[in-house]
């Protein structure tokens, strides 16, 4: 019998095709997946405010890292008189396809007395991610805990807490 040009094509083929299926990683499901950039309100207790507690706007950013746990996350507070600018790296905890709590940490800058401090501080931030089935938002809600948060003031040397709630556009 003789070998003919097409056996020898498709011999070759499947030698190739199974040399490259065997190289293949296996896909893997991404719980909460996606990175998001959204809106909400902030509550926290300012150097200033004795009593009372002061309501900030909120910004806030994700940036989810596919391969690992691991989300580079970023909060902007703003109120009437202070920006409140929050990095974090925060290790992620995926419980669901929708639920996924965190905890972060990172630094709070300001310009001057907010809902995290009067000055520049270390910041731990817990907090949870929830996707809306079948759409792209997400609702974000965490704390803020600015470590040595306040310089001089009835609170100098205390933390400051804040609390963030809010929608996100996933993307």
């Amino acid at each position: 019998m003789a070998i003919t040009h097409t056996s020898k094509f498709l011999a070759a083929t499947a030698i190739v095709g199974t040399a490259l299926a065997s190289l293949s990683q296996p896909v893997q499901a991404q719980p909460a997946y996606g990175s998001y950039i959204g809106v909400g309100v902030a509550v926290g207790q300012t150097n200033s405010a004795e009593d009372g507690l002061d309501l900030a706007g909120v910004v806030a950013g994700r940036y989810k890292l596919l391969e690992f746990p691991i989300s580079l996350r970023t909060q902007v507070a703003v109120d009437g008189n202070s920006i409140a600018f929050v990095p974090t790296v925060s290790y992620d905890f995926p419980l669901t396809w929708q639920l996924e709590p965190y905890v972060g940490a990172g630094v709070s800058f300001t310009n001057a007395d907010s809902i995290v401090g009067d000055k520049t501080s270390f910041v731990i931030q817990p907090g949870v991610d929830y996707s809306i089935p079948n759409s792209r938002i997400v609702l974000f809600g965490n704390a803020m805990i600015a470590i040595d948060a306040y310089d001089g003031g009835a609170k100098d040397g205390e933390t400051a807490v804040s609390v963030q709630t809010g929608l996100g556009y996933r993307f």
